[in-house]
């Protein structure tokens, strides 16, 4: 592991302090690599969404079946993810990263081309399994090739805003090629991406060697953690289908729960474990894991409510709908190179709590929100304001969850915030979801114009709910970060 660290060790100090223009141009082609592969996952989880009707009417699907090709996806991505990021650390971050590119790129080409539904739900899956690899080992060559404190920070800011911005970016692009040549091209647009980004990491990215003693596989702790989290995020994903008080949902949460209490005695004995439990001694990282459950969660759930509200409520199309977004992304390139120097200046903490009033203000700020279109009074200001809470914390989460952890470990740093924001989605958003249709219901009435108005107060039931979340999050890390953590050490 030395000898990896010695080699990472090069690339150090970029964004901060003077260097060779060379050693400058190098490890920012290093980032550009990684700030690609972030983009591509975070652009999977929003693009195939718009073309959902198309692939309906093409290949048959039914209304329930249709979820499974968002649900697929998200059920290997997220159950995976933890394993991704532990394998890389042992066996090689560069090999799991082009790894899972090419996984994702070939599930891509074999989506695009999909003739039957289960031949489309099979791709979905695979890329599911090529993201979890993909994602987690680019954080932590991230993580690794740039020293802790303003030039890591520096670089996991930009690429948050790059994971942020391809959510968004996700509804426009997704808009537009099914608009043009067809719902096809939301899977064939990720193969030239990956395949011309892992021919660029071949030339670029430092070999990353594994660890230099011999360590074996945690394959109880790997089989029993993966299980219970694709079941967890099937429960989560599939509720409000089967569901929530149904013996068969019940019967899979009580499976999950039992394999997690499983996981952690296993860990407990094993000498060489998937997850160290004392990394939870680091406070900001503990306090990251926890609002990653929450606050990442309402970003995700805001803009399927306000993507409902703007196609169903104001009649926009998809096209529409993505391009009225845009504000969002402006907002969240602001906060790039700012709140790296904040968080040196101030701490993490201070940027966090500071982040998540933001972000209740803008959530609040859409309960103004009305039937009838008014879109610059209501919906632009409430879309910047979210925005720079969202950029500043999602990038003072990573840097949270990354400081004080040793180089052998990032990978599962990473892959276990990855995993909490994964799990916080899908429980935020069938909160959020559960509310708003159960309100709608209770005040809805016959005729467009009265459903329009019921569906209107139940958004408003969902945001105001959404910034509950959020001071549940704020609360969190005011009680469990201390004002001095930073680059606390594992000991």
């Amino acid at each position: 592991m030395q000898e990896t660290h010695h080699r990472e060790s090069a690339n150090n100090k970029i964004l901060a302090g003077p260097q060779s223009g060379k050693a400058v141009r190098h490890s920012l082609l290093i980032l550009f690599i990684l700030c690609c592969a972030q983009f591509t996952v975070a652009l999977d989880l929003s693009i195939v969404n718009v073309a959902l009707p198309s692939i309906q009417h093409d290949l048959g699907f039914s209304t329930q079946n249709l979820q499974w090709v968002v649900s697929a996806y998200s059920l290997m991505f997220g159950g995976l993810l933890l394993l991704g990021g532990k394998v890389g650390d042992m066996f090689g971050r560069r090999p799991f990263f082009l790894s899972g590119a090419l996984i994702f790129a070939l599930a891509s080409l074999l989506g695009g081309f999909a003739p039957s539904q289960i031949w489309l739900i099979g791709t979905r899956t695979l890329q599911g399994v090529g993201a979890a690899f993909l994602s987690p080992n680019a954080l932590a060559l991230i993580t690794t090739t740039f020293e802790e404190g303003p030039s890591r920070n520096k670089a996991l800011g930009i690429v948050g805003t790059v994971m942020s911005s391809g959510v968004v970016m996700g509804n426009i692009f997704g808009g537009l090629l099914t608009a043009g040549p067809g719902w096809r091209w939301v899977f064939f647009i990720n193969v030239p991406i990956l395949i011309g980004m892992s021919l660029f990491a071949l030339m670029i990215l430092p070999s990353t060697a594994r660890q230099t003693r011999r360590r074996s596989v945690d394959v109880p702790g790997a089989l029993t953690i993966t299980i219970s989290l694709v079941t967890f995020v099937f429960v989560l994903t599939e509720g409000r289908t089967i569901g929530w008080m149904s013996i068969q949902l019940l019967g899979l949460l009580a499976l999950a729960l039992m394999l997690l209490i499983a996981f952690v005695l296993i860990e407990l004995r094993m000498k060489e474990p998937l997850l160290r439990f004392a990394l939870f001694r680091l406070r900001p990282l503990a306090a990251a894991n926890l609002i990653s459950l929450l606050a990442p969660g309402t970003y995700g759930a805001m803009l399927f409510f306000l993507t409902l509200y703007m196609q169903e409520v104001l009649q926009y199309s998809a096209l529409r709908t993505g391009v009225a977004l845009i504000p969002l992304e402006f907002a969240l390139g602001l906060m790039v190179n700012l709140v790296p120097r904040l968080i040196t200046r101030v701490g993490v903490k201070s940027v966090l709590m500071v982040a998540m009033i933001v972000m209740i203000g803008g959530l609040l700020l859409l309960l103004r929100i009305t039937p009838e279109e008014n879109y610059p009074a209501t919906v632009l200001p409430a879309l910047i304001v979210v925005g720079l809470g969202i950029g500043a914390l999602f990038n003072a989460i990573g840097i949270a969850a990354t400081s004080g952890v040793p180089h052998e470990e990032q990978g599962v740093a990473v892959g276990l915030m990855s995993t909490t924001q994964q799990l916080g989605n899908g429980l935020v958003l069938a909160i959020m979801v559960s509310i708003s249709q159960a309100y709608t219901a209770s005040v809805g009435a016959q005729g467009s114009e009265m459903n329009n108005i019921a569906l209107v107060e139940g958004f408003h039931i969902a945001f105001l709910t959404a910034a509950g979340v959020m001071v549940i999050a704020l609360l969190t890390t005011f009680l469990v970060i201390g004002q001095r953590d930073r680059t606390t050490i594992v000991p």
